[in-house]
C-alpha cells in the first residue's frame, strides 16, 4: 500500500500529541495516512505496554489512518544505528510515503530527539539502492520521501511553518484522550507525571490557539524542516 503521509512516533501518543490535527485534516482531504510507532512505551509510569497497544488502536480509528504498526524497539534504550535504521527503512520502502512526519528535533524526553534523528537518517538511507532490505522474503525497492517534517512536542520550538487545524481540534483531543491511562484523570490513583496534570491537558488547546493566533486562525500545529521549502507562487504562502 502506497501512502501519501507516514507519521512516526518514538512512543504511542507522540503522533497524536504532535500532529493529530494535521493528520485529521489530511485524511479529510482524501490523503492516505499511516502511523509507525518505534516503541510500545513500556517505560511509561502509568498503564502497561498492553494497555498502550489497545489505546493506540483506538486512537488510530479516531484519526482514520489506514495502517498503524509498531516496531517494538526498546523504550528509552533504542539508538540510531544500522540495526534500527534498517527497521525504519523497511517501513519507508513498504509504504513509499511522499511526506514523513516525525518527532521534535529536541525535546524533554530523550527518545524524542533520538527518534527524530533516527527517522530522518533512515529517510535518506532508504533512497540508496545498494542498501538491501526485504519483508517476508520479498526484496524492497529504494524509496526516499520528498520531505521530512518534525512536529513540536514538549518544548516550545519556534515553527518554520504552521498548519491550520481549525475544525479538527476537538477530534484531536478525542484521539489524545484515547490514551486514557496516560493523561489527566482526576479519579486516577496512579503516580502523577508531567503529562497527567490538568495544566498539560489544557496546554494542548492553548498552544494550538497561540499558533493559530500567529497566522490569523483559531487553531494550528507547528512544524520544523531540515531544508528550505519551495512554493509555486507567493499566493501559496497566504
Amino acid at each position: 500500500m502506497k501512502l501519501d503521509i507516514l507519521a512516526f512516533g518514538a512512543h504511542p501518543d507522540d503522533v497524536e500529541l504532535g500532529c493529530a490535527g494535521t493528520i485529521l485534516k489530511e485524511v479529510s482531504l482524501g490523503k492516505k495516512v499511516g502511523i509507525v510507532d518505534l516503541t510500545r512505551g513500556e517505560l511509561g509510569t502509568r498503564g502497561t505496554a498492553e494497555t498502550r497497544d489497545q489505546e493506540a488502536k483506538d486512537a488510530a480509528k479516531i484519526l482514520g489512518v489506514l495502517v498503524r504498526e509498531n516496531l517494538a524497539m526498546r523504550d528509552g534504550f533504542f539508538v540510531n544505528d544500522e540495526k534500527h535504521q534498517l527497521e525504519v527503512i523497511k517501513m519507508i520502502r513498504k509504504y513509499k510515503p511522499e511526506i514523513v512526519l516525525c518527532n521534535a528535533i529536541d525535546d524533554r524526553h530523550i527518545d524524542h530527539g533520538k527518534g527524530s534523528k533516527l527517522v530522518s537518517d533512515a529517510c535518506f538511507l532508504s533512497g540508496l539502492m545498494k542498501i538491501e532490505t526485504s519483508i517476508d522474503g520479498e526484496k524492497q525497492e529504494a524509496w526516499r520521501p520528498k520531505i521530512v517534517y518534525h512536529y513540536i512536542q514538549w518544548k516550545n520550538i519556534e515553527p518554520d511553518f504552521v498548519v491550520d487545524i481549525t475544525g479538527f481540534e476537538e477530534k484531536k483531543i478525542e484521539a489524545i484522550m484515547a490514551y486514557k491511562t496516560q493523561f489527566y484523570d482526576p479519579n486516577s490513583n496512579e503516580p502523577a507525571t508531567p503529562i497527567t496534570s490538568k495544566n498539560f491537558f489544557e496546554s494542548l488547546n492553548y498552544r494550538a490557539q497561540d499558533l493559530g493566533r500567529l497566522v490569523g486562525k483559531d487553531f494550528a500545529e507547528g512544524f520544523t524542516v531540515e531544508r528550505c521549502l519551495a512554493v509555486n507562487s507567493l499566493e501559496d504562502l497566504i
